[in-house]
C-alpha cells in the first residue's frame, strides 16, 4: 500500500539536491511511503496518487532520529550516584560495577523487559534506529546473553567486554583482557556487528584497547571506541587508525585529534547528556565542524551518567551549551547517526531510504531546540508504519 504525507510545513531530507541548504529543506511538501520505503518527495502541488493520504496540518517532518550510541540491557538504577553526584561529589568511571552487580543479577526475562521499556520511551520521542551494547555483565555468559536479547529488537549490536575490568579480575587486568579478545569474543561476536572499548583512565590504556579491537576486527566487527571522554588520552587517535566508525564523546581533543578526525573516516559522536548528568565539560561541537569532522549527536542512554532517551533533549543541548545551530544538531541527530552506523538507508528522506520519518507539533525542525522540553514528536513512521 502507498501513502502520501501531505501538507507538511517544511520537510527535512538531508539531501541538498532536493532543497534548501544542508538539510536539503522543502516547504509545502510531501512524502510518499510505498511498502517500507520513500517513494517520493517533493511539492504537495505535485504528489503522485497513492492508496492512502495522511494530512499533517501545516507541521513539520524529519527523518527519524538514529541513536547511534546506548546501553540499553541493564537492571537496576543509580539514583543515589546521581544524587550524591549533584550534592557534589565528581563522577568516575567506578560506578558501573554498581549496575554490573544488579544485571548480573537479574534474569533474561527482567533484562528484555527492561530493554524494550527504554525502547517504547525513545520511539515516542522519535528514535527510529538504535545502537545499544552489551558492558555491565563482564562474564562471557553474561556479555553473550545480553547481545543474543539485543540481538532480537536491532542489527546495531556493540560487544562492549571492554566497558571497564571485570570486578572478578581487578588484580588482574591482562587476564580479562585475555578473557575479553578470547572466550568471551568467541561466545559475543555471532550476536554484534560493532566491538567497542572504553579507552580512559580507569577503563583500558591505548595498548590495551588496541589489542581488544583489533581481535574484534579479526573476528568480523567493526570498532567504535569510547574516546577521550574524561581526560585527553589516546582514543580518538586509535579510532582513526583502526578506522573506527564512531569516537564517541570526544570532550578533551587536542588540535592533533581534530585534524585526524577531519582526515579519517571516524565520526566524532558527541554525548550532551552525558555533560548534563555529570556536570563536565561540554564537547565543543564548534571546533570540530569548523575542522570539517562529520559530528552525531546521540543520547549514551545508561543508568549512570547519562539517564536519557531523549535526542530532542539532546538536540537542545547541543544548540544551547556546544555551539551548533539548530539545522547541525538535526543533522546530526538523523543523518550524523546514520553516518556513524556506516548506513546509507535511514537518517535521510530520499528515494530508496527507510521510511522511518518523525512528525513534529511545529512548523519547522528548529522548534527542537526552540521549545525544550517540551513533547513536539506526535507521530512516527517506521519502516512505513505508523507506530506512534
Amino acid at each position: 500500500m502507498s501513502t502520501v504525507i501531505t501538507n507538511i510545513a517544511t520537510l527535512v531530507t538531508n539531501d541538498p539536491s532536493l532543497g534548501d541548504g544542508p538539510l536539503g529543506l522543502i516547504r509545502d511538501a510531501a512524502v510518499v511511503i510505498d511498502g517500507d520505503r520513500v517513494a517520493w518527495t517533493g511539492d504537495s502541488r505535485k504528489a503522485p496518487a497513492t492508496d492512502n493520504r495522511v494530512d499533517v496540518g501545516g507541521r513539520a517532518v524529519i527523518p527519524g532520529f538514529v541513536d547511534s550510541h546506548s546501553h540499553l540491557l541493564f537492571a537496576g538504577d543509580r539514583t543515589e550516584e546521581f544524587n550524591a553526584r549533584m550534592s557534589g561529589r565528581g563522577y568516575t568511571a567506578g560506578g558501573i560495577r554498581t549496575t554490573v552487580a544488579a544485571t548480573r543479577a537479574a534474569s533474561d526475562e527482567d533484562l528484555e523487559r527492561n530493554l524494550t521499556h527504554y525502547l517504547g520511551e525513545a520511539l515516542r520521542q522519535g528514535t527510529t534506529t538504535f545502537e545499544t551494547k552489551s558492558g555491565y555483565g563482564l562474564t562471557v555468559e553474561d556479555e553473550a546473553r545480553a547481545l543474543r536479547i539485543a540481538a532480537r529488537h536491532t542489527d546495531e549490536v556493540t560487544y562492549l567486554g571492554a566497558h571497564i575490568v571485570s570486578p572478578d579480575h581487578a588484580d588482574d587486568p591482562a587476564a580479562y583482557v585475555a578473557l575479553v579478545t578470547g572466550e568471551m569474543l568467541d561466545a559475543c561476536a555471532p550476536y554484534a556487528r560493532w566491538i567497542d572499548v572504553f579507552c580512559e583512565k580507569g577503563a583500558f590504556d591505548g595498548d590495551q584497547a588496541r589489542a581488544i579491537l583489533t581481535a574484534g576486527k579479526a573476528r568480523g566487527l567493526h570498532p567504535r571506541v569510547h574516546a577521550n571522554q574524561l581526560t585527553y588520552g589516546p582514543g580518538v587517535q586509535l579510532a582513526v587508525e583502526l578506522d573506527a566508525a564512531s569516537a564517541d564523546h570526544c570532550t578533551h581533543l587536542t588540535d592533533a585529534d581534530v585534524a585526524a578526525l577531519a582526515s579519517g573516516n571516524t565520526v566524532a559522536t558527541l554525548l550532551p547528556g552525558a555533560e548534563f548528568s555529570t556536570r563536565a565539560e561540554w564537547p565543543d561541537a564548534r571546533r570540530l565542524l569548523d575542522a570539517g569532522v562529520t559530528v552525531a549527536l546521540s543520547t549514551d542512554c545508561n543508568p549512570g551518567s547519562s539517564f536519557t532517551s531523549s535526542v530532542p533533549f539532546c538536540i537542545a543541548l547541543a544548540v544551547r551549551d556546544m555551539g551548533m545551530t539548530p539545522d547541525e544538531a538535526v543533522w546530526s541527530a538523523t543523518a550524523g547517526g546514520a553516518a556513524a552506523l556506516r548506513r546509507e538507508d535511514i537518517g535521510r528522506l530520499t528515494v530508496g531510504a527507510r521510511a522511518d520519518l518523525t512528525l513534529l507539533d511545529a512548523p519547522s525542525h528548529v522548534h527542537l531546540a526552540y521549545r525544550p522540553g517540551v513533547p513536539l514528536v506526535t507521530g512516527v513512521w517506521r519502516r512505513g508504519v505508523r507506530e506512534v
